[in-house]
């Protein structure tokens, strides 16, 4: 079927769905997995946690697979097929009656989500390349961010009205929508002379170029130590708010308020990112990304929580930059790396979830009565992101 697609927004508004399914699976449950919890009998509250970081080791494991195959059997095929086993494991999930069993459900919803997170990403730099990128990526994340804005929000009102199963449904029905929309709309945008033969050896080929580019390899590492930190305050929003500030019925909308601070900054980083370049603005705001948990530090160290409107003021600050950092280190990841998009995207993504679910599981285990350890860990994060660009400054000399 040939197809054609009216315009380049309605690629942005399409590719921003794609990724938008990732963000409904996690964001939207949030509310509910207090309520989770009880149903499947969790104990430790700690291991709520798990509901949420298990999604994103599935996402990583998942990119090594839909990655490299999208490279030889096209982009849109792979994307079906990840939709199908999405639809698989939020059965599972709906039916769980254990920890164990909502585990492999998130962990299987992660490894189906992966095709279209992954592969989105590659039709994007299958059609365009450098600071244009970034742009188109910019504008794509700042639809994407919308969905963490009304997802806790619509989750919180589902779970009221119908219970936390519900939300589950919710995600298939948004998901059918994209994929019918994907399949009448989106031209498959990875042109036949440039597809590769599936081999299993294609991964390692593709691991083995992508190992030559220095810049794809340090945006990578960068990458998942900004994932890492960001991944703690997912995983662990639902706690600091309903639990040590008592903020249950706010939650969702605090939630959508620090979501907005992230879309700003990527609506502005789309507008300033062809004048400055995608360098200088990492540069700038990886500064800012490190120079905010500093003073939190200094002012709070050893004592109780602050008060409310003091936390979620530097989270905005926090977030404002990570803003400006999402787009733009993946963007500079995939720069060098066109001639291999799919399997790039699904290393690029691969390593630096990989990375970033440790990282998010190790710093979770410290917040227990305050939010502290969040704030060194996106110290530690964002002075490790310091290095690596400093590394890339000090070799380019």
């Amino acid at each position: 079927m040939n197809i054609r697609q009216k315009s380049e927004s309605e690629f942005i508004i399409v590719m921003a769905s794609l990724m938008s399914l990732v963000a409904l699976a996690i964001d939207a449950l949030l509310p509910a997995i207090a309520d989770i919890s009880k149903t499947i009998h969790i104990s430790d509250p700690k291991d709520n946690q798990l509901l949420i970081t298990m999604i994103f080791l599935g996402l990583g494991f998942g990119q090594l697979i839909s990655g490299p195959i999208s490279d030889s059997l096209g982009r849109k095929p792979v994307i079906y097929v990840g939709f199908i086993v999405f639809v698989f494991a939020s059965l599972i999930c709906v039916f769980s009656t254990s920890l164990e069993m909502m585990i492999l459900g998130r962990i299987l919803q992660g490894m189906g989500l992966s095709a279209p997170r992954t592969i989105s990403i590659a039709m994007v730099r299958d059609r365009f390349s450098g600071n244009y990128m970034a742009r188109v990526m910019s504008f794509i994340v700042v639809i994407f961010i919308l969905v963490p804005v009304v997802a806790p929000a619509i989750g919180k009102l589902m779970l009221d009205a119908y219970g936390w199963k519900s939300i589950f449904y919710s995600q298939l029905i948004f998901g059918v929508f994209t994929m019918l929309w994907v399949w009448k709309r989106q031209p498959e945008t990875l042109k036949l002379e440039n597809r590769k033969k599936f081999k299993f050896t294609l991964f390692i080929h593709g691991t083995r170029e992508f190992l030559k580019h220095k810049y794809a390899v340090i945006f990578t590492l960068f990458s998942g130590f900004i994932t890492g930190s960001f991944m703690v305050y997912l995983s662990a929003s639902q706690q600091i708010f309903e639990e040590q500030y008592q903020l249950k019925e706010e939650f969702p909308y605090i939630f959508a308020g620090l979501a907005i601070s992230v879309g700003f900054a990527t609506f502005l980083n789309g507008k300033l990112v062809v004048k400055l370049g995608m360098y200088k603005l990492v540069t700038i705001f990886t500064i800012l990304f490190t120079l905010i948990p500093i003073i939190y530090i200094s002012l709070f160290y050893g004592e109780n929580n602050p008060s409310i409107y003091l936390l979620l003021t530097f989270f905005g600050l926090q977030f404002f930059a990570i803003g400006f950092l999402f787009g733009n280190t993946r963007a500079l990841a995939m720069e060098p790396i066109g001639h291999i998009a799919g399997i790039g995207a699904a290393i690029n993504g691969f390593i630096s979830t990989i990375m970033a679910v440790p990282i998010a599981t190790y710093i979770g285990g410290f917040l227990t009565t305050t939010a502290l350890p969040l704030f060194i860990g996106f110290f530690i994060c964002g002075t490790i992101a310091l290095l690596l660009l400093g590394y890339l400054k000090t070799t380019k000399k």
